[in-house]
């Protein structure tokens, strides 16, 4: 059946330090309305702008991932994006009274854990996936980014690190399915490598940097102790007391798994693809991802969201179909001139995609609109239940000692007209689970791809003949 939209049941209250900022930032999750998405809001601004979620408004991708907009900015966006995401809160606004998304433990697992306490809770609103249509390409030759996407019916990733170091070499990670994300990747922390502490501090980032929040990564055993403690005072943490034994990390940091570099590297690229605004169902392969990758590809697949939806939804009517005329004929009691069903595509656990070609030998345009032939919508609708009947008798044993009725039809919409020529597909699920042979279903007609008509429809499945 179609999944619903999902926000919080409860607002979220969290105190941290941004990680370059170094401010002390609260930050409040509330729960949102349907169809909303995700926004951050500044309200220590005034006016209390709020910025969309969205790849277009990133304006930086150094170390973090910044969005502005309507004159807010907020900095490091993607690890609050990512539990979000992963544990399917559709709606949220996250506000703030700083510039900076605290960094907490340098994971995902305070923001998940804080989610978790409050629950969500289901909307009216369907969850809009977006399913890839084929395969797409994205790839920085002169950084060796790349970036693969290509369909799957599942939310999947696989990452490769590779930093040419002794200490991370070359790491793989993968996450099977979105479920997957609060056990094996939620608490894996950001890293940084030690030889990139004086850049950062110099270049006025990471001042809310601490051992507590991040991995710091040794690629080398000659470090003198007065290397440590003029990198502790350049980063304002005279007092931090430092050591390190040869390669390895910082104050021998335990690792969460052996491969947590690579783990908060798709952590991240969750992060950054929530950007695009609708769950996904593709295989997400990457190569040496960074922020600035990840923002890219976001920004690709938004324009694959657009194309697609142009093109309209594409239905495989060349494979063979699960039922032909005769089969149906078998199922339904209805005959000719007033069964409306030509093939039954597919039929799985809680849907159905049935075809009706449309021709002028049909009795009903000699009467309807004569010289202006147009499908009737009312036999539009027919078409429907007698799919959605199909699916309900394949449900039971003996489908043809049961007759389906109608009991109520619902947001019924007529979208495009219906002509002689067309091949109409209706696609139809279930929008709750049939009890006592109640069936309630939702559907949409198509021609070309495009929408033409939809409704909801409750029928009665019963059995009413004998042998």
């Amino acid at each position: 059946m179609a999944e619903k939209q999902r926000t919080l049941k409860a607002e979220i209250k969290l105190t941290g330090v941004g990680l370059h900022t170094g401010e002390t930032v609260n930050l409040t999750i509330l729960p949102a309305a349907d169809k909303h998405g995700y926004k951050f809001q500044r309200v220590d601004i005034e006016g209390e702008p709020t910025i969309k979620a969205d790849p277009d408004n990133v304006v930086s991708t150094a170390r973090g991932t910044t969005l502005e907009q309507n004159g807010g900015k907020v900095y490091t966006t993607e690890h609050v994006l990512a539990a979000l995401y992963a544990l399917q809160v559709d709606n949220a606004l996250i506000q703030l009274d700083g510039p900076e998304v605290p960094i907490m433990d340098g994971s995902s697992k305070p923001f998940v854990d804080a989610i978790n306490s409050v629950g969500t809770v289901e909307q009216t609103a369907e969850r809009n996936y977006f399913e890839l249509s084929e395969n797409i390409k994205w790839e920085d030759a002169e950084r060796g980014i790349e970036f693969l996407a290509i369909p799957d019916e599942n939310y999947r990733i696989t990452v490769m690190v590779d930093y040419n170091s002794p200490v991370l070499g070359t790491q793989h990670a993968a996450m099977f399915k979105i479920e997957d994300f609060e056990a094996e990747i939620a608490n894996c922390r950001t890293f940084v490598f030690l030889k990139e502490l004086e850049y950062l501090a110099k270049n006025d980032l990471i001042k809310g940097g601490d051992l507590d929040n991040a991995i710091v990564l040794v690629e080398r055993g000659d470090i003198k102790q007065e290397e440590l403690n003029r990198l502790a005072k350049l980063l304002g943490k005279e007092n931090l007391t430092v050591s390190y034994d040869g390669i390895g990390t910082l104050n021998h940091t335990a690792l969460a798994f052996e491969n947590e570099p690579a783990r908060h590297k798709l952590l991240d690229i969750i992060g950054d693809l929530a950007l695009v605004g609708r769950p996904i169902r593709a295989h997400i392969l990457a190569a040496r991802p960074g922020h600035g990758g990840n923002v890219e590809f976001a920004k690709l697949l938004k324009e694959q969201i657009k194309k697609q939806e142009s093109a309209g939804k594409h239905f495989d009517l060349e494979k063979e179909p699960l039922y032909d005329t005769v089969a149906i004929e078998k199922m339904l009691p209805h005959r000719y001139p007033f069964l409306l069903v030509d093939k039954v595509m597919e039929i799985t656990e809680d849907s159905i995609i049935g075809v009706k070609n449309i021709t002028m030998n049909e009795p009903q345009f000699t009467g309807h609109f004569p010289g202006n032939p147009i499908f009737p919508g009312v036999l539009q609708i027919e078409a429907m239940a007698q799919i959605g009947g199909v699916f309900a008798l394949s449900k039971v044993e003996d489908p043809h000692l049961y007759s389906t009725y109608f009991m109520k039809i619902d947001n019924v919409k007529f979208k495009n007209m219906v002509r002689p020529g067309d091949t109409v597909v209706f696609e139809l699920n279930l929008l709750s689970p049939i009890r006592r042979g109640l069936v309630n279903m939702g559907g949409t007609a198509y021609v070309n791809g495009k929408a033409v008509m939809s409704a909801e429809m409750l029928a009665q499945v019963v059995k009413d003949r004998t042998e």
